[in-house]
């Protein structure tokens, strides 16, 4: 049997998704929990890996196994040796061609800024900050020359193993919430921290260190040095993959209800 998980979790402990050496890492946590349950060695396929310091409201994780159980006793049997901040969301059989990665059509993330005079506490490591006003038309107007597909080199890590820098943006929002500013964005894949590049440079825009069209010619430089720097990962969320009708699999999680 085929199994699909949604996985929610906070990630200042854990040094990304990916498992390592250290063990640190949140897919070492779930599999250890999963194995510990089923009292067999569990591997799992997550939809897209997150950073250090990044967060995830809906992962996606798919693995076999021959063990039958009920999809409520995978979620609390599963939970009952996962740390506090990592929580499996939900539990579904999905058929064998269902793949947590491949069967993805997009993807999306959102990045929470607060905007305040005064660092973060208790939020602290879960949103980004910045101290001087934000600019919401300015961002919008910089945001729309990244809609649609382009060449996204200027936003892309030195280390990023993608194949092609070619990404197709399909969505981008920006809200604002109180002190809190929200960004949402969709695509059908996304380069190693392009989200916090592009955070990086929105926020330059928004607050007028440079004016909105300025990012039309970061991403035709298809340079590097071109954009902002690497802003926090502190504020990013992976909200989840999403998937086609034919799959019947939740959209989101109950996790996703306490951003602004």
């Amino acid at each position: 049997m085929r199994l699909a998980l949604g996985i929610s979790y906070l990630g200042q402990a854990y040094e990304g998704w990916q498992s390592q050496p250290s063990g640190r890492t949140v897919q070492d946590k779930l599999e250890s929990a999963l194995s510990q349950f089923t009292a067999q060695d569990v591997s799992t396929v997550c939809a897209g890996r997150t950073d250090s310091g990044v967060h995830g409201l809906m992962q996606v994780v798919h693995f076999d196994t021959e063990l039958q159980r009920e999809e409520f006793s995978w979620v609390r049997g599963t939970n009952r040796f996962l740390p506090p901040d990592i929580a499996v969301e939900w539990a579904r059989p999905v058929p064998d061609a269902f793949h947590s990665r491949a069967s993805a059509t997009s993807r999306r993330y959102a990045y929470v800024v607060r905007e305040s005079a005064v660092r973060p506490s208790v939020d602290a490591g879960r949103v980004g900050w910045v101290f001087r006003p934000l600019r919401l038309d300015a961002m919008q107007e910089a945001a729309a020359f990244l809609l649609g597909q382009h060449d996204f080199t200027s936003f892309r890590a030195s280390g990023c193993q993608a194949r092609s820098p070619v990404k197709t943006m399909m969505r981008i929002a920006i809200a604002r919430r109180g002190a809190y500013w929200r960004f949402d964005f969709e695509a059908d894949a996304f380069l190693h921290h392009m989200i916090r590049n592009i955070i990086g440079s929105l926020l330059v825009v928004g607050q007028g260190q440079q004016p909105a069209s300025w990012m039309g010619g970061v991403l035709e430089a298809r340079d590097r040095d071109a954009a902002s720097p690497t802003f926090s990962p502190d504020g990013l969320y992976f909200l989840g993959p999403v998937y086609g009708a034919e799959w019947n699999l939740p959209t989101r999680t109950p996790a996703y209800d306490w951003l602004p």
